[in-house]
């Protein structure tokens, strides 16, 4: 690959932090997510209510949809959505909820379904917590189209106004 061709590659990538009002603040040294290139990356998120910093719900299927509620802000605040998620990473505090947490899963996401790992794992550090998700989401971004360097700009010519017929 030449050096241009390899620039113009690098200048096509964009990467940048993606922080989302309606999705639930980070609660370590972590960001939300990040967007690099066509790549969007949600960090682990769980049932946390956004405005409030607490856990929502008692039972699997409501922190469920409050999670993906998360992971759907996150992913607007990037213009990407839950269609463009390829990847999910999955954390269950007890694997004998998988079916009950499948089927909100699977009433949120649409066929064909994104590549998914469900663990179960100990999500201690939040009291009551029962799921945790992250994804990877490949949504190409729309950019305006850039100028061409050293081409020359089109001049802004004023038409003139006709006269009416009388």
């Amino acid at each position: 690959m030449t050096r241009n061709k390899e620039l113009g590659r690098h200048e096509k990538m964009a990467k940048y932090v993606i922080q989302a009002k309606r999705g639930a603040p980070p609660g370590g040294a972590y960001s939300q997510g990040w967007r690099a290139g066509d790549f969007v990356f949600v960090s682990g998120t769980g049932p946390i209510d956004p405005v409030h910093g607490r856990l929502v719900g008692d039972s699997i299927e409501q922190q469920a949809e409050q999670t993906i509620d998360n992971l759907v802000a996150i992913l607007e605040a990037d213009g990407a959505s839950l269609r463009d998620v390829v990847k999910v990473h999955v954390h269950l505090s007890d694997t004998s909820l998988f079916a009950r947490y499948n089927a909100v899963y699977s009433r949120r996401f649409s066929p064909p379904y994104p590549a998914r790992t469900t663990v179960g794992s100990d999500l201690g550090h939040t009291p009551g917590m029962l799921i945790e998700i992250d994804c990877v989401a490949y949504s190409v971004k729309k950019t305006s189209p850039r100028p061409v360097h050293g081409a020359k700009k089109k001049k802004k010519t004023k038409k003139k106004a006709g006269r009416r017929n009388q």
